[in-house]
């Protein structure tokens, strides 16, 4: 709750003073060092918040500090027979840096992406392994441990689809969608305002319905909650994707539309990204949580860095068409390939950051914003399938686990 009140106000406070545009629609650029100025003051406040009062609420009702080091915790933190320590060989640390530096080498000359995308993904990989290869790991730790993984896995395709809110789909905003709202038009960059709005909204009925649920007996398990959240995000891009497929390069996409979007995506989070964290701390053994919270934040990292190479496949939307208009270039007709710009044709279109060829996925050819929302569409529902498939086995490996 705490950081979605967070991030309405800085959804608020950002755009308003760094998305400054002038009366001829011109954005200044330079303005937006305000904006990232204010989250930084504010990130100095939190940080200084959490130092001056962590020992008086972060602890526990005993008052020993939640989140210390292994080495302060004591016998009743652990179930009975529970190692206390890790148990790894020179042998396994030793192929575990090997394995991270050949996965980096992989990743970025094999899959094409940059050193820290395949640094995100190695490092997860590399650490989700090496955590297996302690010899003290019992087969309900390990079981446990192979459900975090897998739950970590699907993670990635959802955060790549929600993550969009601070790329593609606010260029959408700026560029082909009518954002009158209740007479004022609404800064591009504030569109995404929305998801804080909706979590601090319906944070507290979610938690009673599970509640609810839990009370008769019928509250479904983790994964199974996490397998409905990509589900809502396949709706909810499957949604927008109809009401994008025909506008062209010049319609204009209502607001209500994004904001629909924004608030399937919130139900997606709350059925994910909360009982993801807390089904970690519940199977993690107690020797292996912070490593294992690590695995399952750099499945979120991993999920942001797809994110980033699924946004740069937005096709061109309708104010790159009109810029080239403007250069006397019929950009239709270069995508299509029924013209051949000149060398110089293909500089202009470049110094304005515009492609004179299709984006390409998976080998087929993104045209236009319909087919890029489908991309989302298949990646999570495939996802949701998948996970409501595992579901039987994953609740039997998670022995007794809710």
């Amino acid at each position: 709750m705490g950081i979605n009140v967070g991030a309405f106000l800085g959804q608020f406070i950002c755009p308003a003073l760094g998305d400054v545009v002038d009366v001829n629609g011109t954005r200044d650029v330079f303005a937006f060092k305000w904006g990232f100025m204010a989250a930084g003051i504010a990130m100095l406040i939190g940080t200084f918040t959490f130092y001056m009062l962590k020992d008086k609420y972060v602890v526990t009702p005993e008052g020993r500090a939640l989140g210390g080091l292994p080495k302060n915790n004591i016998a009743s933190d652990y179930e009975e027979g529970e190692s206390q320590k890790a148990v790894f060989s020179n042998q396994s640390l030793m192929i575990a840096v090997a394995v991270f530096v050949t996965l980096v080498f992989v990743f970025k000359n094999f899959v094409g992406v940059n050193w820290i995308f395949s640094g995100i993904y190695a490092s997860g990989i590399t650490l989700a392994g090496l955590i297996l290869s302690d010899s003290s790991l019992t087969k309900v730790e390990r079981d446990r441990i192979l459900v975090i993984y897998v739950v970590s896995f699907f993670v990635i395709f959802f955060w790549a689809a929600f993550e969009q809110a601070g790329s593609s789909l606010t260029f959408i905003a700026n560029n082909q969608t009518d954002r009158n709202f209740l007479g004022w038009n609404m800064p591009p960059s504030m569109v995404q305002i929305f998801n804080g709005i909706f979590v601090v909204a319906l944070a507290i009925p979610f938690s009673m319905l599970w509640d609810k649920l839990r009370a008769a007996d019928k509250e479904p398990i983790s994964p199974m909650k996490q397998a409905f959240g990509l589900a809502v995000m396949a709706i909810a891009y499957f949604i927008i994707a109809n009401n994008v497929k025909g506008l062209g390069t010049s319609g204009l996409l209502g607001i209500k539309w994004l904001i629909l979007l924004y608030l399937l995506m919130t139900i997606g989070e709350l059925c994910l990204s909360p009982i993801g964290l807390s089904l970690v701390g519940k199977l993690a053994p107690k020797r292996f949580t912070s490593l294992l919270y690590g695995v399952f934040f750099l499945s979120n990292a991993s999920g942001y860095a797809l994110a980033g190479t699924l946004g740069a496949i937005l096709p061109a939307t309708g104010d790159k068409f009109k810029t080239a208009s403007e250069m006397g270039l019929d950009l239709q007709a270069i995508l299509d390939k029924t013209v051949t710009p000149t060398a110089e044709q293909l500089k202009m279109l470049a110094d304005k950051n515009i492609m004179d060829h299709y984006p390409v996925f998976a080998g087929f050819q993104i045209t236009n914003l319909y087919e890029f929302f489908l991309v989302f569409v298949i990646l999570c529902g495939v996802a949701a399938a998948l996970l409501f498939a595992l579901v039987p086995t994953l609740k039997k490996m998670m022995h007794g686990v809710h």
